[in-house]
């Protein structure tokens, strides 16, 4: 016996308040990053990484910041992997690459820095998909910060 053949009143009730938020506008239907979506990416990642003998840490969070995938390659330093975790929350929270955060504070706005949960390191992208930020990407540990970067945008390319 199925819940709404128990309470039809009760169904009733949750149907109609459902349809009403839908209709209202109340209710969106947003597109999430998955697992599968997530080790795609940081495979791209991977092999733009090993593509110049380069090690590195891929973390990959959805929109919320909440980690879905990490992958160090071998060799990497152990920490990269909570750098790039940082690197990819902070992309995922602001919307923007970390990069911007870390020309704003070379620039003298030293107060960024205080920012609590905050990596401004280069190396973090957000990952967008029909013009909404789903998720991001963050690399640390490759040759450079520039060369995190450039490993993270090839993941983050991967996903369009």
């Amino acid at each position: 016996m199925n819940v709404a053949t128990r309470f039809p009143l009760l169904f009733a009730l949750l149907s109609g308040t459902l349809a009403l938020a839908a209709e209202t506008g109340a209710v969106a239907e947003k597109k999430s990053l998955t697992l599968e979506g997530a080790k795609q990416i940081a495979a791209a990642a991977a092999a733009e990484a090993r593509s110049h003998n380069e090690g590195g840490a891929i973390a990959i969070v959805d929109d919320g910041g909440n980690l879905l995938y990490l992958e160090r390659i071998d060799g990497t330093f152990a920490a990269g992997s909570m750098i790039s975790i940082g690197k990819a929350r902070t992309a995922a929270l602001f919307k923007k690459p970390t990069s911007a955060f870390e020309d704003i504070i070379k620039n003298g706005r030293t107060a960024m820095v205080a920012l609590p949960d905050f990596t401004p390191l280069q190396g973090g992208v957000p990952l967008e998909l029909d013009g909404r930020v789903v998720g991001a990407i963050g690399v640390s540990g490759a040759s450079s910060q520039q060369r995190d970067e450039a490993v993270a945008k090839a993941g983050a390319a991967s996903l369009r």
